[in-house]
């Protein structure tokens, strides 16, 4: 939500009209004194919003009506929880949200859709009328871990042994990591990245939401919020992750990645072991891994529930939608139950300091 990160978006052509985000920010004045404000879209389509609502779109096309433009309120490409609806106190969160509904109606919009918000955002927007839905990622907390070892040592033992057989093939194979953050990346670090980066889209047969120059931008506006992990062989540059990270919070989130041959294992390690390592050899308290994926699990990241809020302008699909919702929250709210059943750490209890990964 930094300023710097959103405008970086829209000047490096990321995030634009062109490529399908027409950008209606929305703000509350007294006088001179900001008292809220949030990023709002205009969409002609969902990519790269990590909430879905193809289906919702696709019933309208059926029904003869046009879902986009739609009104979005979201960090592009970023499935981040956090604050959405900045705002200084609840009165004003509260008219913030009731301003959304009004220019979605003004941009006669087919809907409103508030993504990854807090538990305040959620309340105003309740109030304003829209309805809630549940999704889950997977997240890593801090639980008095001193090294990666310790770790280890407060997984199930088939999970510390698929971990470390993991690792140890990477490293048999003659892979090392190397960890670079902020000012310490050149740019031909962020070259052999996007290199990676695109590589990855390719082998999905997609293109990159992301341009070279918005990572130009990160570099030199905001490098202190990045970390690259470089996996090298025989000292040539074979794979890496970036990480964002948040200091002032303590907070990592991942990520990207890609590499330039495929080396069994790798992905797993680019991508988990050396972030959440390096997270608590640095003393960070949590690492989210991203949108989706129940395998994150397995390498010790638990389920963590996040939030959305909709409203549809018309009364017949709003009624569905909402009922919908309601229903698919019941499923959500037993589907978190049965992955908190099948967490990957030992019962009723956490490694001691000093417990052996084989023990």
């Amino acid at each position: 939500m930094r300023l710097a990160y959103l405008r970086a978006l829209h000047a490096s052509g990321s995030a634009t009209v062109k490529t399908g985000w027409q950008p209606q920010f929305v703000s509350l004045w007294r006088g001179d004194t900001l008292l809220a404000a949030c990023p709002a879209y205009l969409k002609s389509h969902s990519y790269g919003e990590y909430v879905f609502d193809w289906a919702w779109a696709d019933a309208y096309q059926r029904h003869g009506l046009a879902y986009y433009p739609k009104l979005l309120v979201a960090v592009p490409f970023t499935p981040v929880p956090g604050s959405r609806l900045l705002a200084v106190d609840d009165e004003a969160r509260a008219m913030l949200a009731r301003a959304l509904r009004a220019l979605a109606r003004e941009t006669q919009a087919s809907s409103l859709h508030v993504l990854f918000g807090d538990e305040a955002d959620q309340a105003a927007l309740a109030d304003a009328g829209c309805a809630a839905r549940t999704g889950v990622q997977f997240h890593w907390t801090a639980q008095g871990d001193t090294d990666f070892a310790g770790f280890l040592g407060r997984l199930q033992r088939d999970k510390r042994k698929k971990i470390q057989q993991e690792q140890r093939r990477v490293r048999d194979a003659g892979v090392a990591f190397e960890a670079r953050t902020g000012a310490e990346l050149s740019e031909d670090d962020w070259d052999f990245f996007y290199r990676c980066y695109q590589l990855t889209y390719r082998a999905h047969h997609s293109k990159p939401y992301l341009t070279r120059n918005f990572f130009a931008r990160m570099a030199r506006e905001m490098p202190e919020h990045w970390l690259l992990f470089t996996a090298r062989r025989g000292g040539e540059r074979v794979a890496c992750s970036l990480i964002a990270l948040d200091p002032a919070r303590r907070a990592a989130f991942g990520r990207y990645w890609g590499a330039v041959e495929h080396i069994p294992n790798l992905h797993f390690d680019a991508c988990y072991y050396q972030p959440l390592a390096w997270c608590i050899e640095h003393g960070y308290q949590r690492f989210e891994g991203g949108a989706q994926g129940e395998h994150k699990m397995a390498r010790g990241l638990a389920p963590t529930p996040t939030a959305s809020s909709h409203w549809l302008a018309h009364p017949s699909f709003a009624d569905a939608v909402n009922d919908f919702l309601a229903r698919e929250g019941e499923a959500m709210a037993g589907y978190l139950d049965e992955l908190h059943e099948h967490l990957p750490f030992k019962q009723g209890r956490t490694a001691a300091p000093g417990d052996s990964p084989d023990a």
